[in-house]
């Protein structure tokens, strides 16, 4: 799909972190063909560098981002340059994830990704009334913003539009969602890859809290206190025989899970197991990084 250019011009990076796929290849061969696109090699392969440097490339007075797996609709630009014109206010816009699937399983997995009890209230997962809220996916940014409050962090691996986000609310900034703004995310097809994606989610999100001394948000810590209920139960249960009576809570997990992934179009038991894996994976990362101290480490990461 290719979206309308703006009436003030585009410029297009697209940075790419050393492949050897043949994606270099490709990218000259656009570049012949589209003179807006430019190619920008990311020594350093992880995401938070490949924004800089699009960012310090630019002179634009608006930067969206993008990354992998993801498509835009063909009134994309024109949607954020028409929200921040009616929203002046804002510092940040963005828009609503539309996932798109491969087989039964990634649509198991978007329904659980765009379902509330799987994700909490994110809103451009789950969808909603346009208006304020305190994080988006591929955001537009106004230039002053990085100006204002600095770059991605580069230290952080994973997270890094979530943190850059935050530090946008803290200085007193303000971020729109608009349904208007659409965007499609093609959902990875593999479960073991959905808990490395939260895994690694989880673990660095301690990180973040760390630079700024803060839980973030509240929903963040209800997978890590989801894990150490398991973890209590699963201990107390054979010297405690009350304990049982905390199965009661771990079935009524299972019906809400049930409850969310009927109607989603997935199979249930699929949506079911994607939820599970949502919250254990993010969870276990959230205590992993507690334990070791939240320590600043390269993580391997799952395309």
């Amino acid at each position: 799909m290719h979206a309308e250019r703006p009436e003030g011009g585009l410029e297009v990076f697209v940075v790419d972190g050393l492949s050897d796929d043949g994606t270099i290849e490709i990218l000259e061969g656009l570049c012949v063909e589209f003179h807006d696109l430019s190619i920008i090699i990311n020594e350093k392969r992880t995401t938070p560098f490949a924004l800089n440097l699009g960012i310090n490339r630019s002179n634009a007075e608006y930067l969206i981002i993008l990354g992998a797996h993801s498509e835009v609709s063909s009134d994309f630009f024109f949607q954020n340059l028409k929200v921040f014109k009616d929203h002046p206010m804002a510092w940040c816009v963005g828009g609503k994830c539309e996932n798109i699937y491969t087989d039964d399983t990634s649509k198991a997995i978007g329904a659980a990704m765009s379902s509330s009890f799987g994700v909490g209230n994110v809103r451009f997962r789950t969808g909603g009334e346009d208006g304020y809220v305190d994080t988006v996916a591929f955001g537009a940014y106004k230039s002053s913003v990085f100006e204002s409050i600095g770059l991605f962090d580069e230290s952080l691996t994973r997270n890094q539009d979530d943190e850059l986000n935050f530090r946008i609310v803290k200085a007193g900034g303000l971020i729109y969602y608009s349904s208007s703004i659409r965007y499609k995310y093609f959902v990875r097809a593999s479960f073991e890859k959905l808990f490395r994606q939260y895994f690694q989610y989880g673990y660095w999100k301690v990180i973040v809290n760390k630079k700024h001394s803060t839980i973030t948000t509240l929903r963040q810590i209800v997978p890590a206190l989801f894990v150490l209920y398991l973890i209590l139960q699963c201990s107390l249960i054979f010297i405690w025989t009350s304990a049982y009576l905390g199965l009661i809570l771990i079935t009524l997990y299972m019906i809400l899970g049930i409850y969310f992934s009927l109607g989603s179009g997935a199979s249930p038991m699929k949506v079911l197991r994607a939820f599970i894996i949502l919250h254990l994976s993010y969870g276990l990362g959230y205590w992993k990084a507690l334990i070791l101290g939240g320590r600043f480490r390269k993580e391997k990461i799952t395309r």
